[in-house]
């Protein structure tokens, strides 16, 4: 059994396969426990207690930088109009996540490219490590508004800076780029799913305190101080791990590589239109994807829902949990079915879910929708597995970057489409926007379908080797 395969999250999995009830307590404790009950040298040579930590401190920084956002636009655009209108409101809000998430999306394209083929070259730990340095200032910044009451809009330099640092997408592409190192073509999707899991359950609880969290502050201190220190201070640990306690394991070659080893040429000249494809249909699902959840982060302050920072909290959990019946639908389905058929049963999921939440008019009908994307997880790192299974491993980083930095770019595009078409359509349909998004995932199955298609006639000719 490979070390990624020893983890609490194959503790999940016998819970799982005895049908005994998994709450979010208990996966806490699971996750939580196991870390401690690995010995020193096998945590040494493990990312996931950096992953686990990081992802904790990012849902305290989003429910924080979520509560400050409509809390300085509300007074901003209450002090210009006598008459409150929750129109402005929407507005101003989305207007501040328009320019933010495309600086966030952006800024990190040069640098996140240096940084993979830094990695390629072997130093694997740097397109992990200067991220987090990155995310550590970022929500500094954030902590100073609070304190120092200074407009939001200081959070667009926070964002550069951690856009210059590389951002999620070097830090992501890094840590999926280990993984893929250290595991076989066989069971890569499934491992790059447990690390997926163990970013979700790290969000699932990090949301679920972090409305409380935010809520607690004192005579010297102001709401949201508490929460997002803490996030600066797991950043830190994180930042400790990864420097002076983390050991890059054991690369275990992959079948490919040993191909290349005996002699044994690679058709990487087919593999290319299988690469377009799998790029093709990722960069419609990450626009379905980033565009609705974008603007689902506003749609939540909007009446009817108008959340505080508990419900928020309470929501940001329930995406979370989508990693987790995501692993458990790859674990269980991925012994009767394709990787492509995994990823397309994901989609469909997704855009059931999304379509649902266009017509969500109260808190119980977040949820239902919410409970409809399940598997909607599945797609992205099963789509990562299959690319990596089309290149050498010294290519990983640059090909997992490349995929991430196509999310970048189209991000500029769809990121104020989605903006103005969900302000144009406040009056008459609020929800517009994720119907859109529906459609677009059902668009990204055709490209999917079209490489499981060329597998399946490239299964029907198989060698028939002499005696």
């Amino acid at each position: 059994m490979s070390t990624f395969q020893q983890t609490p999250v194959t503790v999940l999995g016998e819970v799982w396969r005895r049908r005994q009830r998994i709450t979010p307590s208990l996966v806490a404790v699971v996750v939580l426990s196991g870390l401690i009950m690995f010995p020193l040298e096998t945590l040494r040579k493990r990312i996931e207690p950096v992953v686990l930590c990081a992802q904790i401190a990012s849902a305290f920084f989003d429910t924080g930088l979520q509560m400050v956002v409509k809390e300085q636009c509300a007074t901003a655009t209450d002090a210009l109009n006598p008459t409150p209108n929750e129109d402005s409101r929407q507005k101003a809000m989305s207007n501040f996540y328009m320019i933010y998430n495309m600086l966030s999306k952006f800024v990190p394209i040069l640098p996140a490219i240096i940084l993979a083929r830094v990695g390629d070259l072997g130093y694997r730990k740097i397109p992990i490590v200067i991220p987090l340095v990155g995310y550590l200032v970022s929500r500094v910044v954030l902590l100073l508004v609070i304190l120092m009451e200074l407009p939001v809009q200081v959070m667009f330099g926070g964002v550069v800076v951690h856009g210059l640092s590389g951002g999620f997408c070097s830090y992501w592409a890094g840590i999926m780029a280990l993984v893929s190192l250290t595991s076989t073509e066989e069971d890569r999707s499934l491992h790059m799913m447990q690390m997926e899991l163990v970013y979700g359950i790290a969000g699932l609880i990090g949301s679920l305190v972090s409305g409380h969290l935010f809520q607690l502050y004192s005579v010297d201190f102001k709401q949201g101080t508490l929460l997002v220190s803490l996030s600066v201070f797991l950043y830190f640990v994180c930042l400790i791990y990864t420097i002076f306690i983390f050991l890059m394991p054991t690369v275990s070659p992959s079948a490919q590589e040993r191909n290349e080893t005996n002699g044994i040429d690679t058709p990487y000249s087919k593999n290319i239109r299988n690469i377009l494809l799998l790029f093709a249909g990722g960069i419609l699902y990450d626009v379905a994807v980033g565009g609705g959840m974008e603007i689902l982060m506003t749609f939540e302050m909007k009446e009817p829902l108008n959340w505080n920072a508990t419900q928020v909290g309470y929501g940001n959990a329930a995406g979370f949990l989508v990693f987790l019946t995501s692993f458990l639908g790859v674990m269980v389905m991925s012994r009767w079915v394709s990787d492509v058929t995994l990823i397309i049963i994901g989609m469909v999921s997704f855009a059931a879910g999304i379509y649902f939440m266009a017509f969500v008019t109260a808190t119980y009908m977040f949820y239902l929708a919410r409970a409809l994307t399940l598997f909607a997880l599945i797609p992205m790192p099963t789509i990562r597995a299959l690319l990596s299974k089309q290149v050498n491993g010294s290519s990983y980083g640059i090909t997992l970057i490349s995929l991430q930095l196509t999310f970048k770019i189209a991000s500029l595009a769809y990121t104020p489409i989605y903006t103005k078409v969900y302000q144009a359509t406040l009056g008459w349909f609020p929800g517009f926007v994720f119907t859109l998004s529906s459609i677009i995932t059902v668009l990204a199955t055709i490209p999917v379908s079209m490489v499981g298609c060329r597998a399946g006639r490239a299964d029907g000719y198989e060698r028939i080797q002499g005696d």
